[in-house]
């Protein structure tokens, strides 16, 4: 087995005027050379066997051919992956490939330049990309869809109404009024917007009070209840990482020095798809605690202690989650990016931003050993990965699909009419005429699965107030009628 290990990353970020700022692709390009430069040796581009991007918002159809080609990157397949796939999975899939002996270097590499686009519909300007029209060597996607057709009907495909009703479900699990949680998300991206502040890669430049996070405003709108603005991932940036992997040799034979390596020892995976509305235990998840099972069972067999933690926090539940699935306690510091919504969440490739900075912690303190997570979807799968400054152990990945598959099936939709159900979660939002509308998940009295919306103002303002969760109500249709 070859010893894969980390020789070059590079981080940029762009806040500017509309003209001085890049798009995607000259990002990537950008911090694509900053990892280059950061190697030590340009001779490392001769190694490079692999480029994997993750997709974005850009149209473009194989970036990291034109990288390579502007790069003297001469032997390089590429590859584009599709969103529903996990962003660690670039990651692991190329150690795997030099662990395996297969290549000898892959380029990892993903970039947004969104603020960039918003700038343009603010000011009036065009916003033109280089077209790139020739396919990649490989393009990878999901198996599966992330959703059913019941739930976009009434909650579309933006991610926000998804993560807050499997929020509402974690919240009465855990026996939180609706005040005290909103308080305790609330004081927990606090803490996350203090680190970003912090962050010379971070977006945000300021903290930002509890109280403004929790409470809705001109400048933090709800999205979808329990969640405003700051609680949501943010997308609006002019962002790019990358990073070099290679097998050890080559980074001997290149001189590499030793204060640059940082080696992967253990990730995990589960890519087990089930629609939120049909998992058995909404705020829950059996693929995440088999991923987590894994790693710390690597962890405990090797005395290896996690002490730098990269939690993903495309919203406050999958941070939630996570924290309870690892064990952590409410003071350990769950970020060191400070987040999805402070320091920036591009779409599709935030795993390498924040696998990037926490690498850069490693070199800066040997002793840390990090672990990052990842998720795609509605929380749909999830990924972890362990980080250190030396090669504890041989590179080991696991994907624990397979074995999720087996215990946790889908819930079956209901057919009934009109009945009785019980609230297993539920939001409210604007909808697109800007009315109030809250969206109901429920099981029936033959504990199948239904999704039900409400407009009824009463309702809808005791949902804010009070806890629905565990009520027992009556529908007809598709709507809840009491």
């Amino acid at each position: 087995m070859k010893t894969p290990v980390v020789i070059g990353i590079g981080s940029i970020q762009q806040k500017d005027s509309f003209e001085m700022l890049d798009e995607a692709l000259i990002l990537m390009e950008k911090a694509t050379h900053k990892a280059i430069k950061d190697t030590t040796n340009n001779k490392i581009v001769d190694y490079i066997d692999q480029i994997q991007i993750p997709k974005g918002y850009w149209k473009y159809r194989d970036p990291g051919k034109w990288i390579a080609n502007r790069n003297n990157i001469k032997s390089a397949k590429t590859s584009v992956t599709k969103i529903g796939v996990l962003q660690q999975n670039l990651i692991n899939s190329a150690c795997k490939d030099i662990a395996d002996g297969k290549i000898r270097a892959s380029l990892i590499v993903g970039g947004e330049a969104r603020y960039k686009k918003i700038l343009a519909l603010k000011e009036k300007k065009d916003f033109i990309e280089t077209e790139l029209n020739t396919n990649p060597d490989f393009y990878v996607k999901a198996d599966h869809e992330l959703q059913i057709q019941e739930e976009q009907d009434e909650l579309g495909l933006m991610a926000v109404g998804y993560y807050a009703i499997l929020e509402s479900a974690y919240r009465a699990r855990n026996k939180l009024s609706i005040q005290k949680h909103k308080k305790k998300i609330g004081e927990m991206y606090e803490a996350f917007s203090k680190i970003a502040e912090a962050n010379p890669d971070g977006w945000l430049d300021k903290k930002i009070s509890s109280r403004d996070i929790m409470e809705a405003s001109k400048s933090n709108p709800l999205q979808s209840f329990p969640y405003n603005k700051l609680h949501c991932t943010s997308w609006n940036v002019n962002q790019a990482s990358a990073m070099i992997i290679c097998n050890e040799d080559v980074a001997d034979h290149l001189g590499i020095p030793i204060d640059k390596r940082v080696y992967p020892l253990a990730s995990s995976e589960t890519n087990h798809m089930i629609a939120t509305i049909q998992r058995p235990s909404l705020g829950r998840s059996l693929g995440l605690n088999l991923a987590v099972k894994f790693i710390k069972d690597i962890c405990k067999d090797n005395n290896i202690k996690p002490n730098l933690y990269e939690l993903y926090s495309c919203f406050p539940i999958a941070v939630q989650m996570f924290s309870d699935s690892l064990g952590l306690s409410t003071k350990q510091t769950k970020t060191v990016t400070g987040g999805m919504s402070f320091a920036g969440g591009p779409l599709n490739n935030y795993v390498i931003h924040s696998t990037v900075k926490v690498l850069n912690e490693i070199r800066d303190n040997h002793s840390k050993i990090g672990l990052v997570t990842g998720v795609s979807g509605m929380m749909t799968k999830q990924s972890l990965a362990l980080w250190a400054k030396k090669p504890l152990i041989n590179f080991i990945t696991k994907d624990v699909t397979e074995d999720a598959q087996l215990n946790e099936a889908p819930i079956p939709m209901s057919k009934k009419i009109e009945g009785k159900a019980t609230i297993l979660g539920y939001t409210f939002f604007h909808d697109d005429n800007n009315n109030l509308k809250a969206v109901i998940y429920s099981e029936d009295s033959q504990k199948k699965r239904k999704v039900l919306i409400s407009n009824d103002k009463e309702i809808l303002k005791s949902m804010g107030e009070e806890e629905w969760v565990g009520k027992k109500i009556s529908f007809k249709g598709k709507y809840l009628v009491s």
